[in-house]
């Protein structure tokens, strides 16, 4: 072999570079031994960026650089010219001028002269793209195996090619197991084969398919799973595989039939409401047209509801109420539906029933099971209820029909002594609309000023002194005439009127009582407040609203209350009496021995008057034990230092015998004859 000299090897690099000068994929530099650039051919120039003219003589670092390597790549030149050996093929990302960065792939060997390394030349392939695409693809793997969702990756005949970890989470089935196998193998909703072929057509055209599925897990659990089926294509186009990615939504499947749920049934009772019952009965009368068969539908109302509430609390009421709908659940059977409608009252259907007397029998265990002491809140409470019955096709054809005559009958049985059930019958229907009728005629009348007060007095049995008058309401009726208390007040209360009729007659009322002292009658007046009045939120509001309008002095204003109304009452009931005593109003029991007042619960209320009810009246003079019962009502109330009114007295006689007992005031017809009154303004 014929030796080579050093000048004639650098010759040969130097014609070998020359020849690899326009070679497109190779950057070719050369480093001298001071770092600087010796060589730069035009693919450095395209690949760094920078042009030769500029390149030659600078030194390599300026040129690029390698980011967070710079220490490393001139440790890696220096091992070069310390050792005169090549290196193996490297990656390095580099930083070029302009702030961006590339990835190169490269080798560097040395030149040797004298014995020494004089230069190291450096061959760099631009791998960027590579870079990317595995970046690309570690990024996808990572995707694959972290993504929470299964994916199923299969072949182009859907044959499993690998499933990820998610896949294995969500259904128990490992990639081992299912490699291999037909998707549908793995999916209840793909066995199908409508539907697979659904799917795959879809995916024919469209290059996607998305929707739900019920699927199992490989314990046989139900799995609710949403699923994108997508085509991958290769580069000519044509289908390799198919991805398909699944999101177990058994979460979202259960909050969705939580919010059916809570949609469709009573958030107390937990049984059907008015829309899902409504749903049913549609149901089972369409069934029922069909077969000819009946149906029956009973509207319930628990009675005297609105009393356990008030004396024991909405906390009580809610256990009670969700005890009776536990209780009438049990009476009927699975193809019925108990509902709670709202407030106390319950609607049930009796589907497909063969006779009036089946109704008959249901309503009677209803009533029966209702009728147990339910515990509630430590106490014992006792109830009823009351229900009315209306039968397709007689009694209605339609479910507004059936609704509204059910519920004609139920307060028909209420009307009868409540405790009890009433079938609908046409008769039934003109009460109703009697009814209705005074509503609304009652509605007009205080829209249209149709109502007036009578004053009645109360006189001081001492001094025959008239001392306060009693505000009476009087109904000018456009068609009836003069309308006494008696002819509409209960239907006014059982309406809810009672709240805004009472409030106009507070405020006339107190107006009135100024008048007549601006006219030198410096009297008290009194004035009725029916149950719902007083249990009303905006009493102590309205009563102060009245008072200020008309500029009356509280203690000017007497309230009289019923001892039945006032013993319903809760702690709530006592408080607004403690308010109104504490204003300066003073507060009458009226109608006093009627109730079933207790001393311990008299003595909590801050009362002034007990007014003895004209029943009692009516039998001073008779033998037997009411006689005794006037002076036990004044003892009791001079034992808490009340005064006593006695109203209704007719005669001297019974005024005689008032005085002698040591009664306070009186009222009634006798009053109105031997005590003056100032007119009404």
């Amino acid at each position: 072999m014929t030796a080579v000299t050093p000048s004639a090897a650098l010759d040969l690099v130097c014609t070998l570079v020359s020849a690899m000068e326009l070679t497109p994929g190779v950057a070719i530099h050369g480093i001298g031994r001071d770092g600087r650039v010796t060589y730069w051919n035009n693919r450095c120039a395209e690949l760094f960026g920078v042009p030769a003219r500029e390149a030659l003589g600078q030194p390599v670092s300026s040129l690029f650089s390698h980011p967070g390597h710079d220490g490393d790549y001139v440790a890696h030149l220096q091992r070069i010219f310390s050792t005169g050996e090549a290196t193996r093929v490297a990656d390095w990302q580099i930083g070029l001028r302009d702030g961006s960065t590339r990835w190169i792939s490269g080798t560097a060997f040395p030149l040797i002269r004298d014995g020494r390394v004089d230069h190291v030349f450096c061959m760099d392939y631009d791998i960027t793209g590579r870079k990317a695409s595995e970046r690309n693809l570690l990024l996808s793997a990572q995707v694959f195996e972290h993504s929470r969702d299964a994916i199923m990756i299969t072949d182009a005949q859907y044959r499993i090619v690998t499933v990820n970890g998610a896949f294995t989470d969500i259904t128990g089935f490992t990639a081992l197991e299912v490699a291999g196998q037909e998707a549908q193998a793995y999916n209840d909703g793909l066995r199908d084969h409508a539907l697979v072929e659904q799917i795959r057509e879809h995916v024919a055209h469209h290059g996607h398919w998305s929707g739900e599925l019920w699927s199992r897990r490989r314990d046989g659990t139900p799995l609710p799973l949403a699923m994108t089926v997508t085509a991958i294509r290769d580069g000519h186009g044509a289908v390799n595989s198919y991805m398909a990615i699944m999101s177990d939504i058994t979460e979202r499947k259960r909050l969705e039939e939580e919010t059916r749920h809570l949609a469709e049934h009573d958030y107390l009772t937990g049984l059907p409401n008015r829309v899902l019952f409504r749903d049913r009965l549609q149901q089972a009368l369409a069934t029922a047209r069909r077969k000819m068969s009946q149906v029956a539908v009973l509207y319930m109302d628990l009675d005297r509801f609105k009393e356990i509430n008030d004396t024991h609390g909405h906390a009580v009421g809610d256990i009670v109420l969700r005890e009776v709908a536990a209780r009438l659940a049990r009476c009927v059977r699975s193809v019925d539906t108990v509902s709670r409608q709202g407030g106390d009252e319950f609607v049930v259907m009796l589907a497909d029933i063969g006779s009036a007397e089946h109704a008959a029998h249901v309503a009677s265990t209803m009533m029966k099971s209702v009728l147990a002491v339910t515990q509630a809140g430590g106490v014992d409470v006792a109830l009823s209820v009351s229900i009315g019955i209306a039968l397709y096709p007689v009694d209605g054809p339609d479910i507004d029909t059936l609704f509204k005559h059910a519920d004609v009958a139920m307060y028909h049985a209420k009307e009868g002594g409540r405790n009890g059930y009433r079938f609908f019958s046409p008769q039934m229907n003109e009460h109703v609309s009697e009814r209705i009728e005074m509503e609304n005629s009652l509605r007009k009348a205080l829209q249209n000023g149709e109502f007036e007060l009578e004053f009645q007095p109360d006189v001081d049995i001492a001094s025959s002194r008239t001392i306060a008058l009693e505000a009476l309401i009087r109904w000018r009726h456009p068609e009836r005439g003069l309308l006494m208390p008696d002819q509409f007040l209960a239907a006014a209360e059982e309406t809810g009127l009672s709240v805004p009729i009472g409030e106009w007659v507070l405020q006339l009322a107190c107006r009135q009582a100024r008048a007549w002292h601006d006219a030198g009658y410096p009297v008290a007046v009194s004035v009725n407040l029916s149950g719902l009045q007083f249990l009303h939120p905006d009493l102590l509001r309205n009563v102060d609203a009245a008072l200020e309008n008309a500029g009356l002095a509280p203690e000017f204003l007497e309230l009289e209350i019923t001892e039945g109304v006032i013993m319903k009452g809760n702690q709530a009931a006592m408080d607004t009496i403690r308010a109104l005593r504490g204003r300066g109003v003073h507060i009458t029991i009226d109608d006093f021995g009627t109730g079933y007042s207790s001393l311990g619960g008299m003595r909590q209320l801050a009362v002034s008057k007990l007014k003895i009810d004209r029943s009692f009246i009516e039998e001073i003079g008779a033998e037997g034990p009411h006689g005794e019962i006037i002076p036990a009502i004044i003892a009791l109330a001079r034992s808490m230092n009340l005064k006593v009114v006695a109203e209704g007295v007719e005669n001297e006689r019974e005024l005689q015998y008032l005085r002698q007992q040591g009664c306070d005031e009186f009222q009634g017809h006798y009053a109105a004859i031997i005590a003056g009154q100032p007119r009404a303004g």
